[in-house]
C-alpha cells in the first residue's frame, strides 16, 4: 500500500463573497423605509423638527441601517460568509478615526477659506451660535449631528453596500456608485420644508451641487472604511456634516470649492493607499484554500 497527496479542489467561494450578493434587498429595504418616511412627513406637513412630522423625518434617516439589518439577517439565517471585502472595525480606528476626521474638517475649512479668496462669503462660525442655542447647547447639538447621518447611515452605505460592489470593482469606481446612488436617495428631502436641501432648492445650482458632493464624501468614506471600518467612515461623515453646518454653507461657490478640496483630498489618499504586500495576499489566499488531502490508493 502507498499514499500519495493529491490537492483538493479548491471550493467555490460563496456567492457573497464572489458578488455583490443581497444589494437588491438591501436597496429595497433602504429606500422603501426612508422614502415611505419621507413621504408621510411631507403628508403631515409643517417642518422637518416639528411635530408631527418630526418622527417619520427622523425615523428616514435611518433607511441604510435597516437595509443593513435586513441582510444581516438574511446572511445568519443561510449561514452565509460576511463579503470579501468586508472590513471589521479594528484597533486602528483609534488612529485612523481621528485622523480622518482631522483632513476632513481641514478640507471644508480649506474649501470655505478658498471660496474667500475667490470672493465669496467670509468664513465665521456665526451660524453655530444660533445651532447651539436652538439644540441646547454644543453636546446634544454635536449628538444630532452624530445620529442623524453618520450612525444612521454608515452601516448601510459603507458597512454592507462597499464591500459588495468591491468584489467586481475598485476603489473608485464602488465609491462613484456608492456616491450617484447616496445622492438619489436624498431626493425627497428636498420636498420637506425645513431640510438643508429643501432651502437649497431641486432646481437649483446649489441642489445639484449638493447632490454632487456625495461623491467626493463617498470617495472619503470609502477610504476610511477600508482603513478601520464602519467607525472610521462615521468619523468622515460626522466631520464633514458638522464643520459644513457650523459654517452655514449655502452659497454655491462655497458649496463648489469644498467639493474640489475635498476631492483632491480623496484622490491623494486613494493614489497613497498602500496595496495588499505579496505574503500579506499569499497568506489570505492560503487561508481561503483547504490545505491538500491525502488519499490512498493501491497497487
Amino acid at each position: 500500500m502507498s499514499a500519495t497527496t493529491t490537492p483538493a479542489p479548491a471550493p467555490a467561494l460563496a456567492p457573497t463573497r464572489r458578488r455583490g450578493g443581497g444589494l437588491p434587498l438591501f436597496l429595497a429595504v433602504t429606500f422603501l423605509t426612508s422614502w415611505t418616511a419621507w413621504a408621510l412627513a411631507m403628508a403631515l406637513g409643517g417642518t422637518a423638527m416639528s411635530a408631527p412630522a418630526v418622527a417619520p423625518y427622523l425615523l428616514g434617516a435611518f433607511g441604510p441601517l435597516f437595509g443593513a439589518l435586513a441582510l444581516r439577517v438574511r446572511r445568519a439565517r443561510r449561514k452565509e460568509p460576511a463579503p470579501e471585502h468586508a472590513v471589521r472595525t479594528r484597533p486602528r480606528v483609534l488612529f485612523w478615526a481621528p485622523l480622518m476626521l482631522v483632513l476632513t474638517v481641514a478640507s471644508v475649512a480649506g474649501g470655505a477659506l478658498l471660496a474667500r479668496a475667490l470672493g465669496g462669503p467670509d468664513v465665521n462660525l456665526s451660524a453655530a451660535d444660533g445651532l447651539f442655542r436652538t439644540a441646547g447647547g454644543a453636546a446634544p447639538f454635536f449628538v444630532s449631528i452624530l445620529v442623524s447621518g453618520p450612525l444612521s447611515e454608515e452601516a448601510g452605505w459603507r458597512g454592507t453596500m462597499h464591500p459588495r460592489l468591491r468584489a467586481s470593482m475598485g476603489r473608485f469606481l464602488t465609491s462613484l456608485l456608492v456616491g450617484v446612488v447616496w445622492a438619489g436617495w436624498h431626493l425627497p428631502l428636498f420636498f420637506i420644508d425645513g431640510t438643508v436641501q429643501q432651502k437649497l432648492g431641486l432646481d437649483t445650482l446649489g441642489g445639484l451641487l449638493f447632490a454632487v458632493s456625495t461623491v467626493p464624501m463617498a470617495l472619503l468614506t470609502g477610504y476610511a472604511y477600508e482603513r478601520a471600518g464602519v467607525f472610521a467612515a462615521v468619523a468622515v461623515h460626522f466631520a464633514t456634516n458638522g464643520s459644513m453646518t457650523m459654517l452655514g454653507v449655502e452659497a454655491p461657490l462655497v458649496q463648489g470649492a469644498i467639493i474640489a478640496t475635498q476631492t483632491l483630498l480623496a484622490l491623494l489618499l486613494l493614489a497613497t493607499h498602500r496595496r495588499l504586500a505579496p505574503r500579506e495576499s499569499a497568506e489570505r489566499h492560503d487561508a481561503a484554500v483547504p490545505a491538500p488531502q491525502a488519499t490512498r490508493t493501491g497497487a
